[in-house]
């Protein structure tokens, strides 16, 4: 069974087909479409019509995690489509913010999204099958709220301000041919963890591969080497990288780790 990944939204302009600060994936995978994050404005919808993909033709939808590079499309994906579920982490909330001493910065989902669009959206807890095949994981590391703060990324909580610590982020994983692929649209927790937290979730299977932003444009050389040498380490096969990489990061990870990354851009093909 062949599993189909289209790039329709991401920070690489490509043929024509414009790009943006933010990502929205296609996956289809036996006979059902499903769409993961909507970008951070209705650009998905005008990539759709230029790579000839309906997106009336959607059966499910996810998003990745609260922040509105991911989520911002949202609304426009439920008003031109009519029958596909949104399939959103539990404690999801319109609370997410960049903040630094006095200075914050809004950086969530749309904030009426989720009460004006309450039949269409899924709220999922712990490891949710959306159908065989197909899963939603969340993250099972501890202590991810340690990353929260050195991002300086923070939720608004009726207790004050807390560090993120990403359990609004989830990892769409997909059991194909060659082993389960994971696309998680930021690794905000960490590719290492990713990786290892749906090892050990699925023990009896293979981690083939894993898709999606590694949140590494702000860091040093050192780290984004060192991120290199966990990803390594897991024995995985297969990286396709983008969005939040951007190119810097992404040509030192090309050097450590060689023809198992590639690049995503706009309308790029994964075929597996």
């Amino acid at each position: 069974m062949e599993t189909n990944i289209t790039v329709i939204v991401d920070n690489k302009a490509d043929n024509g087909i414009c790009g943006e600060w933010g990502l929205s994936v296609l996956v289809e995978y036996a006979g059902k479409k499903i769409l993961l994050d909507a970008g951070a404005t209705n650009l998905f919808l005008e990539n759709m019509t230029k790579l000839a993909i309906n997106v009336e033709d959607i059966d499910y939808a996810t998003l990745s995690h609260a922040h509105y590079d991911h989520a911002n499309g949202l609304p426009a994906f439920m008003e031109n489509n009519s029958k596909a579920k949104v399939y959103i982490r539990d404690n999801t909330s319109a609370d997410c913010y960049a903040k630094k001493i006095i200075f914050r910065k809004y950086i969530g989902i749309p904030r009426k999204m989720l009460a004006k669009y309450a039949d269409r959206i899924e709220m999922v807890s712990g490891d949710y099958k959306i159908m065989d095949g197909v899963w939603l994981i969340p993250h099972k590391t501890q202590g991810l709220e340690s990353i929260g703060k050195r991002e300086l990324m923070y939720r608004k909580t009726p207790r004050g301000w807390i560090p993120d610590d990403f359990s609004h982020e989830q990892s769409l994983v997909l059991d194909t041919d060659k082993g389960l692929v994971i696309l998680n649209s930021c690794s905000h927790g960490g590719a290492q963890n990713i990786i290892n937290e749906v090892k050990e979730t699925f023990p009896e299977k293979n981690v083939y591969g894993l898709i999606g932003g590694l949140h590494l444009f702000n860091k040093s050389e050192e780290e984004i080497r060192n991120v290199a040498a966990q990803i390594r380490d897991t024995g995985i096969e297969y990286v396709c990288t983008g969005h939040c990489t951007k190119d810097r990061a992404y040509g030192i990870l090309k050097e450590e780790l060689g023809d198992i990354v590639n690049q995503m851009k706009v309308g790029y093909q994964v075929k597996i």
